[in-house]
């Protein structure tokens, strides 16, 4: 923001005049993540009725889609990589050595710091802007982000509701589909979930079909997507909710609407609101148990300045 904290220069439309301006304060480094309170815990435990866990992760390997210009590499240091020790037991071991940018492939969860708005003359760090106002001339580091890294973001267990666009449309969205407001409605009037019950600290996701072509359109998958616009990212921060999540990779609709508008959702959820987006799931355990709401369990991996964290979320129903 500027230094007279007036609206900053080159702001995007999406935002809005004060929108550099935290509800919860101007350290916050946390978002609606603060929603995720003990009351918010013991109401998604209410939800537990079977103890069966749906795993809503994909797996991470060399065959999974991944964005251009990023890498995934695994690789084994030695056979065994260390040992024997101990004369008698003579144990051994295997470790792995991971190279990859660990908070943006696979199934995902956003840092806050992950996506912010150019907001003055190109290479001018001190009016790129993120969450809370943040410049990326004082949170930027080689070593990693110094300010809203994924170590900031609360463990997550809370109420999920899962809203089902593929099952309410009886197809797989075309790549560039935009979900409407109404078609978010739809789904919860057909699956019996009543609209007020999603409340403050509340996770919602998106099923939009693109999570099936995750093996069979690999090299295309990153390519485009269906996914909501930004009426359906207003509602959701209308909510109050603190997660944002759906089984393509960027939850948001990509071509974008708008080609002068480049995720849109992005700066609305991440930026205006502190609401963590989480990509790349997989829904399909709870669609064949017509599990609309359950507990909702993801605790990102606190790597101090990292963009975001892999990670397997899970439902307890």
């Amino acid at each position: 923001m500027s230094d007279d904290g007036a609206e900053p220069d080159g702001v995007s439309p999406v935002l809005k005049a004060d929108w550099f301006q935290s509800r919860w304060g101007k350290e916050d480094q946390r978002g609606n993540g603060n929603l995720m309170t003990r009351e918010k815990v013991l109401e998604a435990a209410g939800l537990i009725k079977t103890g069966e866990i749906i795993s809503l992760g994909m797996p991470y390997d060399a065959s999974m889609p991944i964005a251009p210009g990023r890498a995934y590499a695994l690789r084994m240091p030695g056979g065994p990589t260390g040992g024997p020790y101990g004369g008698k037991s003579k144990t051994i071991w295997n470790d792995e050595f991971i190279a990859t940018e660990i908070g943006q492939i696979g199934t995902q969860m956003d840092a806050l710091g992950h996506l912010g708005c150019m907001c003055g003359m190109r290479g001018d760090k001190t009016k790129m802007l993120f969450y809370n106002g943040n410049r990326l001339s004082e949170m930027w580091s080689p070593y990693g982000l110094k300010k809203l890294g994924i170590e900031n973001a609360p463990p997550f267990f809370t109420r999920g509701v899962l809203f089902d666009v593929q099952g309410l449309k009886g197809r797989v969205l075309d790549v560039g589909e935009e979900i409407a407001l109404a078609d978010l409605k739809a789904c919860l009037e057909r699956q019996g979930v009543a609209e007020q019950t999603i409340r403050p600290g509340d996770a919602v996701f998106v099923r939009t079909g693109h999570g099936s072509r995750w093996y069979t359109e690999t090299r295309t998958f990153y390519d485009g997507a269906p996914g909501i616009g930004l009426e359906c990212a207003r509602w959701f921060s209308s909510l109050q909710v603190c997660v944002v999540g759906a089984d393509n990779f960027a939850v948001e609709v990509v071509p974008p609407v708008d080609p002068e508008i480049f995720h849109p959702c992005h700066q609305h959820l991440i930026m205006e609101n502190g609401i963590h987006l989480h990509e790349g799931m997989t829904f399909e355990g709870l669609v064949e148990r017509e599990a609309w709401v359950f507990a909702y369990l993801f605790a990102p991996l606190p790597i101090v300045g990292a963009t975001g964290s892999p990670g397997n979320p899970i439902a307890v129903l």
